[in-house]
Parts: structure tokens; C-alpha cells; sequence
């Protein structure tokens, strides 16, 4: 027999069903167990109830057939068959006869009804013990009375007391119970669990997020602080970064300025040329990441609700009257709420690549269902290798070839604007085209 694979042996054995949820699987584990428990609690409590009643069955045959056999004995045989019914019980009865033959007793409860009736009357009255052949446990005692006459005692044994007709339904109800304070635990210890994932999930570019409440349990209280003194370092450490971006733009200014002055007076058109394109694409870098930084650290805008077909209208228009070949697809046909200046930011971003590296740029509007829109910026430009779909979106990153700095870019104009998507709670992605291009999709959510 050849063994398991080491990585197979390492994985170990999964339950295939198991949730994946923490709150299905405590509440699975809880309810079994406490299931589990009160089941042998109930067969344990059963158990010991049917030796109970078994030990006081015993001895109530013994007590009942001996008085009943006396009484027997001493009544004229003409009256002792008048007195049978009156003699029998739900376990047993009397019969004046010798009985059905049958094999030894072999049963427990059987051997225990034989041997307490054998205790009872056995020194009186010499008796034999049989099994009855049948589906259910029978036995009987066969005995002589003091004239000679032939008595039959026959046994159906009893392992208990029945049942009675409400503990179905009394189980049933423990269960719903049991169920009912199992979830209600579960939900109660994973809650904060769930509001710091909540907390974590809205905690965008503009570190803007509910603080969490710090109350309840004290690991809970402890995590919330946790969280809230995480949140506000990162606030902290995004401001310190803008105030320093803004401060080296801010004194680049000067220098740059200085050295367009000095370029003016160069003796060397061609070389000044140079120079001029250069501080052009110096002063671009440092304005965009002044903006990059910006939009990392939030944007103080405010959502207002506007005619998205005017605006989407007005910036193309603009592409059309420098002389772009941008086209528009599609409308919203209702007025949203919406960032209006990050959404013109990020579509014109996304238009400005697809100019670049396609030559002409087309804006398609997809329909709105349930509060969702998609806008999408379609370009017939080289595209993007696959695996460099998520890599175009890091600050500075610039594919060689296709996008480098002759093409006036950057590497920083995706990268805001999927900063600016996550302030406005939308999705940037990209996806390459059939027959070649690039489509920029936006997903806004939470228009309406």
C-alpha cells in the first residue's frame, strides 16, 4: 500500500461542508455540541429511569403474584376462575392450566421476572420457567396449587414506563431553543468582528471612516482603540506626506523659474529647446504628484446631485473643439450623485490615454440598474500585456515602448485616477480588447 503525497499528508483531511463563514461555524459547533450533550443527558436520564422502574416491577411481582397465587390456593375451585380477571394486571395474567411449553428463559429481563416470582412463591410452590415463541419477549410460570391444580402465570415483561405523548414535543422545543441561544451567542461575539471588517473596508483615500465604538467586552474595547489609533497614525502620516509633496512643489518653483529665465538668454536655440522641454516636463511631474498625493490623502469635495449627460457633453465637446477625435456612447437619462470633479478628473485621465497611445477615444455610458453605472473609455492602441493590467495602476509606473516620457506622460495619471475611483467608493479596471485596444471601465456605485 503506497503512502500519501507529503503535500497531501501536510493538507490533512477536510470536511468538504465545512462553512466558511466564522459565524456558520461557531454556531455549527455550538449547536452540535450542546445537541450532542443534551442527547446523552436525555439517553442517560432514560436509562437510569428504566432500571428504576425495572428494580420497583420486580418488586411488585414478586409482592402481587405471591399474594395473588395464596388467595388462589385458598378460594374452592369452583370460584377460582371468577377471580382470574380480577387478578390480572397489564404484565401479566393467571390461567388454569398447564400453559404452553416452550424453550428455557434466556432473555434478561425474562431470567430477573423469573427469578423475583421464584423468590417469592418458589418455597411454596415448585415451579418451572419457560419461554413463549413469539415476536415480543413472553414467558411463563407453571406451578401446582396445594389440591393439585394446574396454575399458569403468564408474563409480558415491561423494560419501562411508556412514554408519554408530549416529550416529542417538549424535545422539539429544546432543540428550537437551544438553536435560538446558540445563534444569539455566536451573533453577539462575531458582530465586532464584522464592524471592524466594515470599518476596514471603508477606510478609503480620504480616512474618513466611522470610528468604531469603543465599548462592549474589553478585548472588544480593545480592538476598537486599536483600530482607531491605527487610523488616525495613517491620517497622521498621509498629511505629513501632502504637506511635503506640496513643499518641494512649492520650492521647485523658484528654481525652475530661474532656469526658464536663463534659458531665454541662451545663445543655442536647439540646446534651449532642450532645456525648455525638459523644466516643462519637470514642472508637469511635480503637479502631478502633488495631485497623486492629494487624492491618496482625500478629497474635500462634496457629493451634489447633477446632470451626469451635461457634464459627460461638456467634456467632450472640449477633446472636439481642440481638434480630438473623442466620441460619446450612451446616456444616463437621470440626474446622480456623484463627485463631479473627481468623475471629469478620472474620465479625462482615462481619455487622455487612450489619445495618447490610440490616437482616438470612445466613451460609452452603460444603462443604470440598481443604482449602478458603468462608464467605459475605449482606445485601438497597442494595449497592455495581461500581466501588467494591476502593475499601470502604482505611481510612476510606465510601460517601456508604448508609454515613456516622449509621449508626455507622467506614470502617475492611472494611478489618480483609481485614487479618485476609491474616494468615490467606485472601480477602476482595465481590460484589453478583442482585436486590440484597451477599455478603462468605471463602475460607479450608490447614484441614486
Amino acid at each position: 500500500m503506497s503512502a500519501l503525497p507529503l503535500p497531501q499528508r501536510a493538507r490533512g483531511w477536510r470536511w468538504p461542508h465545512w462553512p466558511r463563514t466564522l459565524f456558520a461555524r461557531l454556531a455549527l459547533i455550538l449547536f452540535v455540541g450542546l445537541a450532542l450533550a443534551q442527547t446523552l443527558s436525555f439517553w442517560l436520564t432514560m436509562t437510569e429511569r428504566d432500571q428504576t422502574m425495572t428494580n420497583v416491577m420486580m418488586g411488585y411481582i414478586e409482592r402481587e403474584v405471591a399474594s395473588s397465587v395464596a388467595l388462589l390456593d385458598h378460594l374452592p375451585p369452583d370460584e377460582r376462575a371468577q377471580w382470574l380477571p380480577r387478578l390480572a394486571r397489564r404484565s401479566y395474567e393467571f390461567m388454569l392450566g398447564p400453559g404452553v411449553p416452550g424453550a428455557p428463559v434466556d432473555a434478561s429481563l425474562s431470567a430477573r421476572v423469573a427469578q423475583s416470582i421464584g423468590d417469592g412463591i418458589g418455597t411454596r410452590y415448585p415451579l418451572t420457567v419457560n419461554a413463549v415463541p413469539g415476536e415480543r419477549e413472553r414467558l411463563q410460570v407453571h406451578l401446582r396449587l396445594t389440591d393439585g391444580t394446574p396454575l399458569t402465570i403468564d408474563l409480558r415483561p415491561m423494560s419501562g414506563a411508556p412514554l408519554s405523548r408530549w416529550l416529542p414535543l417538549v424535545l422539539t422545543l429544546q432543540l428550537v431553543v437551544l438553536a435560538a441561544c446558540c445563534w444569539l451567542a455566536v451573533r453577539l461575539a462575531t458582530r465586532p468582528l464584522h464592524q471592524l471588517a466594515l470599518a476596514a473596508d471603508t477606510l478609503g483615500p480620504d480616512l474618513k471612516a466611522a470610528r468604531l465604538p469603543e465599548s462592549g467586552p474589553s478585548e472588544v474595547a480593545r480592538a476598537a482603540r486599536a483600530f482607531n489609533a491605527m487610523q488616525d497614525r495613517i491620517a497622521t502620516y498621509m498629511t505629513e506626506r501632502m504637506q511635503i509633496l506640496a513643499a518641494i512643489s512649492h520650492d521647485l518653483q523658484t528654481p525652475i523659474t530661474r532656469m526658464r529665465l536663463r534659458v531665454d538668454t541662451m545663445d543655442s536655440e536647439a540646446e534651449a529647446a532642450k532645456l525648455r522641454q525638459d523644466l516643462h516636463e519637470m514642472e508637469a511631474l511635480v503637479k502631478e504628484g502633488v495631485t497623486y498625493a492629494r487624492t491618496m490623502h482625500g478629497t474635500a469635495e462634496v457629493p451634489l446631485r447633477i446632470d451626469p449627460d451635461a457634464l459627460f457633453d461638456s467634456l467632450v465637446c472640449d477633446y472636439v473643439d481642440a481638434g480630438q477625435d473623442v466620441t460619446l456612447q450612451g446616456r444616463f437619462g437621470q440626474s446622480l450623485t456623484v463627485r463631479p470633479q473627481a468623475l471629469r478628473r478620472i474620465v479625462g485621465n482615462l481619455v487622455d490615454n487612450a489619445l495618447k497611445y490610440g490616437g482616438a477615444a470612445q466613451i460609452e455610458i452603460g444603462a443604470l440598474h440598481d443604482g449602478e453605472a458603468t462608464v467605459a473609455v475605449l482606445d485601438r492602441g497597442p494595449g497592455i500585456p495581461a500581466e501588467a493590467l494591476e502593475t499601470v495602476f502604482e505611481p510612476f509606473y510606465r510601460l517601456e515602448g508604448s508609454r515613456n516620457r516622449q509621449t508626455g506622460g507622467t506614470g502617475l495619471g492611472l494611478a489618480i485616477a483609481r485614487q479618485l475611483a476609491l474616494a468615490m467608493d467606485a472601480t477602476l479596471t482595465l481590460h484589453n480588447r478583442a482585436g486590440g485596444g484597451l477599455e478603462a471601465r468605471l463602475r460607479l456605485r450608490k447614484l441614486l
